[in-house]
């Protein structure tokens, strides 16, 4: 296997990030208002994974989690949700919240635990992703969300 390199997301990654997402009927929005704490794995060149953090004080939305279908089961999807979740540790959240429809069983590893969106907190209330879901609750009733509590570094 080519080597793969795990590394800050640049302008030039977002269309393919798009397009990881897209194929995986995850939604391809808000990445370059995040960039800055999205990370991608880069293999020779090509964008084959993604994982984003959004920050909102103590509370932090782990999102747009994706890898090619060829690295499924091979840890790399492990990085990349480690690599967002230490930096929300690092930076002070104090718990993460996430939406899946699929992968639930993945994310309960990290000690997410599913929860009603009525529990979310109100800063946690205040991503894009809580907003637009209020919006469209015949989509949201399709995805679990989920939440985690981490202990500030």
């Amino acid at each position: 296997m080519k080597p793969i390199v795990l590394r800050a997301a640049q302008p030039s990654d977002i269309p393919t990030i798009e397009d990881l997402l897209k194929a995986e009927w995850l939604p391809p929005m808000q990445i370059a208002e995040f960039l800055d704490t999205f990370w991608v794995l880069d293999q020779q060149g090509e964008v084959v994974g993604a994982a984003g953090i959004e920050m909102y004080g103590e509370i932090a939305h782990l999102r747009s989690v994706v890898v090619a279908p060829a690295l499924r089961s091979t840890g790399e999807g492990n990085r990349l949700v480690r690599t967002a979740l230490d930096y929300a540790q690092q930076n002070g959240a104090r718990r993460v919240y996430l939406f899946t429809m699929h992968a639930a069983p993945f994310f309960a590893r990290y000690g997410f635990q599913p929860l009603s969106m009525d529990d979310f907190e109100p800063g946690a209330q205040k991503s894009w992703q809580f907003l637009g879901l209020k919006q469209m609750p015949e989509i949201a009733r399709r995805l679990t969300p989920m939440r985690l509590e981490v202990e500030p570094r």
